[in-house]
């Protein structure tokens, strides 16, 4: 009998464990399909103010807009990913980061 107690502890305790562990990769991915519909929006949006010869400001804004959402939740998710790693780790993420940022930001300035 204590046997059994244990078995089904043990099985209660990992269907818990597995079933939390799918809530969250279900709310990421969740996320991650509203982003990518919110970002088609806006792309979509940019498409026909450009078509109908609306000012090219406002297309690139929201275009950067759509840019910077996505890159938003792109970094937060691969910080998820490096948060338990090791420092090496970290330090590629941070650079590879800042490197994202500035071929944002540089093209913007310099033209």
């Amino acid at each position: 009998m204590a046997t059994k107690k244990s078995s089904s502890s043990k099985s209660s305790s990992s269907s818990s464990s597995s079933s939390s562990s799918k809530r969250t990769v279900w709310g990421l991915n969740k996320i991650s399909f509203w982003v990518i519909v919110a970002v088609t929006i806006l792309y979509a949006i940019s498409l026909v103010l450009g078509a109908c010869g609306i000012s090219l400001v406002v297309v690139g804004a929201l275009q950067g807009v759509a840019t910077a959402i996505m890159i938003t939740i792109v970094a937060i998710l691969a910080w998820r990913y490096v948060r338990p790693k090791q420092m090496v780790w970290k330090v590629l993420y941070f650079i590879c980061l800042l490197i994202v940022i500035a071929g944002i930001i540089v093209p913007l300035v310099v033209a």
